[in-house]
């Protein structure tokens, strides 16, 4: 059995926005769950859950964030599965400031960040299914 791939935004707002994943999840028919966190508005109950993820049941987190994006690097500092960032593109910088929050991560935190936007999320996408599979599409 395959591992899934875990998605994880900060707002229930994000959904939309996620959706270009799962859209290409249910294509693929690759197993993915889809939860919703915010490492400021329930820090806790986010660090309970990545840190009781079941064992080998995911391969890879998918973290959608805006404005701060906190959420990919907190994922990151808990965890030893590969997090892979999105930056929404929203707010005054439309992702700047989430995409360079991603990248800037301190040694031993990686986030590996895809570009703003939509086509970020399904680079995601393609890339967790690389991981998980270890397939190369041609794309």
């Amino acid at each position: 059995m395959s591992k899934k791939v875990l998605l994880i935004s900060g707002s229930q707002s994000d959904e939309i926005f996620v959706k270009t994943a799962i859209d290409l999840f249910e294509e693929w028919k690759m197993s993915y769950d889809y939860k919703v966190f915010s490492a400021h508005r329930n820090l806790k109950e986010l660090t309970k859950f990545i840190e009781e993820l079941p064992s080998n049941e995911y391969g890879v987190i998918i973290a959608v964030a805006g404005l701060s994006a906190a959420l990919p690097g907190v994922i990151a500092s808990l965890t030893n599965l590969p997090v892979i960032g999105v930056p929404r593109d929203v707010g005054p910088l439309n992702g700047v400031d989430a995409l360079l929050s991603m990248v800037q991560m301190p040694s031993g935190v990686p986030v590996a960040t895809m570009g703003i936007g939509s086509s970020g999320m399904k680079n995601a996408a393609y890339f967790a299914k690389r991981l998980i599979e270890g397939e190369r599409d041609g794309r």
